[in-house]
């Protein structure tokens, strides 16, 4: 017999932005910028590495990250730009680890340089810091069942919100659609486990939700069309 879920276990759909602030600090040398990293405050840091993401126009290209695409157009240091560009923020459980990463990744190149060259005025790295602006939807999931057709109308902010930015909020660092899954106990281990297969960072949101939806819909399919 299935039991209905209580209140209690209802997915609250929520929307966000992120509210970018430049903050006056700025970088002229890949040696500045690794000085400046190294006290600069963890939202800047996260960011440089997520905020592109909220933008409509966002397409991938080739560097991930801000520090990635300012290395590779403005230093025309292509060598750090591809050092850069492959590190991924989800494997690290802390903004402060993923500084860290970043730091070692600057120092091991600095090593590399004779001289450390300067950039234009104009060219200069400048950090930005985020808030993100969390909005209440009319949006409710109940039971699981129900989650392809809701994360259908998704916006680019609620996707960004559950199952980005989730994973600097929930206790086991994964995202909340993952994270609710888990109150039923065991029984969609197999769709949280592909859930979790699904890359993060090196998708668009609209490739993301376009994957999530894929994931929840190949898991109930096969599930009712075995009975």
């Amino acid at each position: 017999m299935n039991i209905a879920p209580t209140p209690s276990q209802y997915f609250f759909v929520k929307n966000c932005s992120l509210a970018a602030t430049a903050i006056g600090e700025q970088a002229s040398s890949l040696f500045e910028l690794r000085e400046k990293l190294a006290t600069i405050d963890e939202s800047c840091i996260y960011f440089h590495f997520w905020g592109a993401r909220m933008n409509s126009q966002f397409t991938h290209t080739q560097h991930h990250n801000d520090f990635a695409s300012w290395a590779y157009h403005r230093l025309h240091d292509h060598i750090l730009a591809e050092k850069l560009s492959v590190i991924d923020p989800t494997e690290f459980d802390t903004l402060e680890a993923l500084r860290q990463e970043l730091l070692e990744t600057i120092e091991r190149r600095l090593d590399d340089y004779d001289i450390v060259l300067s950039t234009k005025k104009e060219d200069r790295f400048h950090f930005i810091r985020s808030i993100i602006i969390i909005f209440e939807s009319a949006l409710i999931i109940s039971q699981p069942e129900d989650l392809s057709k809701v994360i259908e109308t998704l916006s680019p902010g609620s996707i960004f919100y559950h199952f980005i930015d989730a994973r600097s909020r929930t206790s086991e660092k994964i995202d909340d659609f993952s994270f609710w899954l888990k109150m039923f106990g065991s029984k969609y281990d197999v769709l949280i486990e592909n859930i979790q297969a699904i890359d993060s960072y090196f998708l668009s949101l609209r490739q993301l939700k376009d994957e999530l939806m894929r994931a929840i819909n190949n898991y109930f399919y096969l599930r009712d069309s075995h009975g």
